[in-house]
């Protein structure tokens, strides 16, 4: 069984920083992709940063400049390090990780319990 367990959430002013960070537990074998979504109230979850394995990144526009992601394969975490918060950054941040337990085969979803992050004006 995967667990990915997020932390580091949390009530920061506008313009603070954050720095979320996701575990995983378990006989990961291959990682695909790591990342971060997020989910405001009354809103669809989105996409907010994304590394795969071989470096790459992607990001929200909206987060660009503002948010980094990054990961150490040795402690198999990834972290998302949240600077110049805005209000609108308010959510549920969720940890995915597109991995697989087996050496060849599908790769699986695996999610996080979710971390609130709440930003004051």
């Amino acid at each position: 069984q995967v667990q990915l367990v997020e932390s580091g959430g949390g009530l920061v002013q506008a313009g603070g920083s954050l720095r979320l960070s996701c575990a995983a537990s378990g006989s990961i074998l291959r990682i695909h992709a790591m990342g971060w979504y997020r989910q405001a109230p009354g809103k669809q979850r989105e996409l907010v940063a994304r590394i795969t394995s071989d470096g790459s990144t992607n990001y929200a526009d909206s987060v660009k400049g503002r948010f980094t992601i990054s990961r150490d394969n040795a402690k198999n975490t990834v972290y998302l390090q949240m600077n110049s918060l805005k209000p609108e950054d308010t959510a549920v941040y969720y940890c995915n990780w597109v991995a697989s337990r087996m050496v060849v085969g599908p790769w699986y979803d695996y999610w996080g319990q979710g971390t609130q992050v709440t930003v004051s004006s």
